[in-house]
């Protein structure tokens, strides 16, 4: 073949196969694989990484707080909160781990959902919120209330007629926004309702704000200075008036099992039961031992028998109870139907645990 001929059939050849792979290659963007986290690794903190693909196949080995909520978000915009929540609802069913990081993600979700529907809040919570011990509902108060020009006023008609107390929760939560992580004002906004049930529910999500805060903002860090600690571990739950410790002291081992790794470091739920022994002169070790059991269940719905043998660890039969107290008082907030106490119960092995379980069934699931 002459060589003039040969270049003119390979020009064309190969311009046919040119073609030929433009037809047969997908050149849209590829989605970002997420690296699934190795076990027990601390999960992402929320607002990083890119948007997660709301497609089941884009869904990820292992889930971090990063790639669910950046999937939540993307679902709420695409759709509406009530498709989001059912589909975290989902998800949280299917991986239990997940439950750990959920309750934050549902309160981005419910601070958006102001914004987006212009503080229209009924239109915000007329969308199936008891996701997640009613995440979305926390975050939508929350928004409201930091958004409102009379905190003081607006707190006592957002959960109007009702007053559920998961709606007033999340006033407490609000508090700490509009207080700017200080206490005592936080307080004085609780103090606004007209009933110790009111008070003390407003003090559950004040508490809980301030140990475990869930928004990437300065503002929301928990102001717990390391000299206030230093001198006294539970700072500062002695030093609030009677009728707000036990919320404090219930919450407080949020912060402990934070500062102290726990997903790396699974022995931090027994030294947090000892680390509450600390509050035995304030007569808060009690309220501060459920605290360890409820957070230690929150961490490990996936394990309900390891989460036992944690409360298990305890010296004192007293703590133990205590302890088991929080794991069922976690659970059925998480499982709301009425079997869920009896089948956390049925899964723990240690005789004594599952008879304290047994005893706490009946106990109120109002802390999350």
């Amino acid at each position: 073949m002459q060589p003039r001929v040969f270049a003119i059939l390979t020009a064309v050849l190969l311009g046919v196969l040119g073609l030929g792979s433009v037809a047969v290659t997908d050149w849209s963007p590829a989605a970002a694989t997420a690296t699934p986290a190795p076990a027990g690794a601390q999960p992402a903190a929320a607002g990083t990484g890119g948007p997660a693909s709301a497609a089941p196949t884009g869904d990820p080995a292992v889930w971090t707080r990063s790639t669910l909520r950046n999937k939540m978000m993307a679902e709420m915009e695409a759709t509406d909160p009530g498709v989001a929540l059912a589909d975290l609802d989902k998800i949280t069913k299917e991986k239990p781990y997940t439950v750990r990081f959920c309750h934050p993600i549902a309160h981005e979700l419910g601070h958006a959902a102001v914004k987006r529907f212009n503080a229209d809040f009924q239109k915000v919570i007329s969308f199936p919120h008891e996701t997640c011990a009613a995440g979305y509902l926390h975050g939508a108060v929350e928004e409201m209330l930091n958004a409102s020009t009379q905190p003081e006023v607006d707190l006592l008609k957002l959960c109007a007629p009702k007053n559920s107390g998961p709606c007033i929760h999340g006033v407490g939560h609000g508090t700490m926004f509009v207080a700017k992580q200080d206490v005592t004002k936080a307080r004085d906004l609780c103090n606004k309702f007209t009933t110790d049930q009111n008070r003390i529910r407003c003090s559950e999500g004040l508490f809980m704000q301030l140990f475990g805060p869930d928004e990437e903002d300065e503002q929301a860090k928990a102001n717990l200075p390391a000299d206030k600690l230093a001198q006294d571990p539970l700072y500062p739950c002695k030093d609030q008036p009677s009728l707000f410790q036990s919320a404090c002291f219930f919450y407080a081992p949020t912060f402990y099992l934070s500062s102290h790794d726990y997903p790396n470091h699974p022995e931090v739920y027994a030294d947090a039961l000892k680390w509450c022994l600390n509050g035995k002169a304030s007569g808060g070790a009690v309220d501060c031992s459920r605290g360890v059991g409820s957070r230690t269940m929150k961490y490990n719905l996936d394990r309900e028998d390891w989460a036992a043998q944690q409360c298990a660890t305890a010296a004192d039969g007293w703590q133990r109870k205590a302890c088991a107290e929080g794991l069922v008082s976690y659970y059925t907030v998480n499982y709301t139907d009425g079997g869920a106490a009896g089948r956390l119960c049925a899964k723990i092995t240690n005789k004594e645990m599952q008879s304290y379980c047994r005893s706490a069934g009946g106990l109120s699931g109002s802390l999350d």
